[in-house]
């Protein structure tokens, strides 16, 4: 059974409600806001359905990364809402797409985070709200510059915290005030 692909406008629209409510609201990345308020974030959506195509698309958004001026676009996040709907498939995914910025000697210059709406840590239930800090609404790869990586650390006295301070504020939020968020794909309707 095909999954019909939701708009790039609606996909869009979700990333941007995640972004703002939970990764910004929540101060999940205290880096994501500067980047985000100077417009160097480019959210690329695919239609990507399987692996051979994501690396493909990955690999034209890693080129174009580079291609440009840290000013200009500091990091990419790539949407995939057809591909690797299961979180175990994505997370195998994630060596192929390492392997990928070691092909094109990008390796030390960018790094990939992950994001997945099924993300869970190891040790963790399905349910943990702590999950939640790698939660999103579509499966997504985080194109990040090392550079800006380091310097983002360096600016941020208390960067090692950022996971356990995370930890904290979703399990004070808990399972009901994540929902509230709002910040899932917008479902289809008949």
């Amino acid at each position: 059974m095909s999954v019909a692909m939701p708009s790039h406008d609606v996909v869009r629209a979700d990333t941007q409600r995640w972004l703002e409510r939970a990764v910004i609201g929540l101060n999940l990345c205290p880096f994501a806001k500067g980047v985000v308020a100077k417009g160097q974030l480019h959210v690329a959506v695919s239609d990507a359905r399987d692996d051979e195509a994501v690396e493909a698309v990955l690999r034209e958004e890693i080129q174009a990364l580079l291609a440009l001026d840290a000013e200009v676009r500091d990091t990419t996040l790539l949407v995939l809402p057809l591909a690797l709907p299961d979180f175990l498939d994505f997370n195998d995914f994630l060596d192929r797409a390492d392997a990928v910025l070691d092909a094109l000697d990008a390796v030390g210059e960018l790094q990939i985070a992950s994001f997945h709406p099924d993300y869970q840590f190891a040790g963790t239930a399905p349910d943990d709200v702590t999950n939640c800090s790698n939660r999103a609404p579509y499966p997504m790869l985080h194109l990040l510059r090392e550079d800006s990586v380091e310097r983002a650390v360096e600016a941020f006295p208390d960067a090692s915290d950022i996971f356990e301070r995370n930890m904290a504020t979703l399990e004070q939020l808990g399972a009901e005030g994540w929902a509230a968020l709002g910040v899932g794909a917008t479902k289809d309707t008949p």
